[in-house]
């Protein structure tokens, strides 16, 4: 199939009925660059300055689709206008034309152009100037530059202009959306965060008051369900303290990445006796020195879901919580009594495990956990590289 022309510009068109107007004008005023007498003019019939005229205007209407096109038929034209009469409007049309080549051609057209014309303009002085030995040939040149050389040049500075804004208003566009998916991965960093810190904080204390409140309602000892009214309350108050917590991360906006107050394995030991008191029988073997306070924070929350998991799931018998800092990781391992189809004592919502895995890979670290052996177990590996020892 023949490729369609381009639909031209409107304004193209202005330029094309403008120019052919205002040559028709010139001509019939009868103004002329060139005498009858000149010998450069070989068709001398009255109306041969209207045909290359008529032809450039023809031209204008390709000079944003098809500009090559465009400027060899004006070329051609204003080769034909040299002999005859000429008109004005015949050049000053063809200056448009080659304009446009530059500005709307493709980039090889706009780098070969100007430098193509550059070496005519000074071929057109020097030459006729050297053959002739005549000073005045160097206007041949002079012309050459102002038809040819200097539209070019023009065109070439306008669409470097124009080329540079579009760089830079597509360096601006990338630059905001590069910053908008950086606000958005932060937003979404920091909602998970909270999550986690939300799940980890309450659901140690909610789980305890599920299952306390479960044993006070079914049984019916005045001393049992007392002890399970104290347990909830003490995990209620300590539930009520992490939210307050957690309230205050959230309106400080100080930017902090962990607040100042968050927990570390010094607080273990408190962590399992609350476990303890909460019915759990547990094992705690601690073997670490001083570690980073990401990797802290990271093996409190994996020990404390696991004794909420535990609480939750585990079957009789003993957890046992073993941490041991070797070759510059920290390795977690929890194990308590697994017995498949057991019905929770109290509802989860699986988050639990996922949130431990996050933390896990947010330090670089491995994350297991499952059945095996009559046994659930949490493996955790944190390597020691992130941040001071706590």
């Amino acid at each position: 199939m023949p490729l369609a022309l381009p639909r031209p510009h409107r304004d193209d068109w202005r330029i094309a009925v403008g120019g052919l107007l205002g040559g028709v004008l010139l001509w019939g005023l009868g103004i002329h660059p060139r005498l009858g007498t000149d010998p450069l003019v070989l068709w001398h019939a009255p109306w041969a300055p209207l045909v290359p005229m008529a032809v450039t205007a023809a031209c204008e209407p390709l000079r944003r689709g098809r500009p090559r096109l465009g400027l060899l038929i004006g070329t051609a034209a204003l080769v034909l206008d040299t002999v005859t009469l000429g008109s004005v409007v015949t050049v000053v049309l063809y200056t448009d034309l080659m304009y446009a080549a530059v500005l709307y051609g493709t980039p090889a057209a706009a780098r070969r152009i100007p430098w193509v014309t550059g070496m005519l303009t000074v071929l057109g002085g020097v030459v006729p100037a050297a053959l002739w030995r005549d000073p005045q040939a160097l206007l041949i040149g002079v012309g050459v530059g102002v038809v040819a050389f200097g539209p070019a040049a023009t065109g070439a500075l306008v669409r470097n202009h124009r080329d540079a804004a579009e760089a830079a208003r597509l360096r601006a566009e990338q630059t905001a959306l590069l910053a908008e998916m950086d606000r958005t991965q932060a937003v979404i960093a920091e909602r998970a965060r909270m999550a986690r810190e939300l799940h980890d904080m309450v659901a140690n204390h909610l789980s305890a008051i599920a299952i306390h409140s479960t044993a006070a309602l079914s049984i019916g000892d005045p001393r049992t369900s007392g002890e399970a009214l104290a347990v909830i309350r003490e995990n209620s108050v300590a539930g009520l303290a992490e939210m307050r917590r957690l309230i205050g991360i959230l309106r400080d906006g100080s930017g902090d990445l962990e607040p100042a107050a968050s927990p570390t394995l010094d607080g273990l030991d408190a962590l399992v006796d609350g476990a303890r008191a909460n019915g759990l029988d547990v094992t705690f073997d601690a073997g670490h020195g001083p570690v980073p306070t990401p990797v802290g924070l990271a093996a409190y929350r994996i020990v404390q879901e696991s004794l909420t998991n535990a609480m939750k799931h585990a079957a009789k018998g003993c957890v046992h919580i073993a941490l041991r800092q070797a070759d510059g990781t920290l390795g977690i391992r929890v194990t308590s009594p697994y017995r498949p189809g057991d019905t929770p004592r109290a509802p989860g919502s699986g988050a639990g495990l996922a949130g431990m895995r996050e933390r896990a890979a947010l330090l670089g670290g491995t994350f297991e956990a499952g059945p095996g052996d009559a046994l659930w177990t949490v493996h955790a590996t944190l390597p020691l590289t992130e941040g001071e020892p706590a």
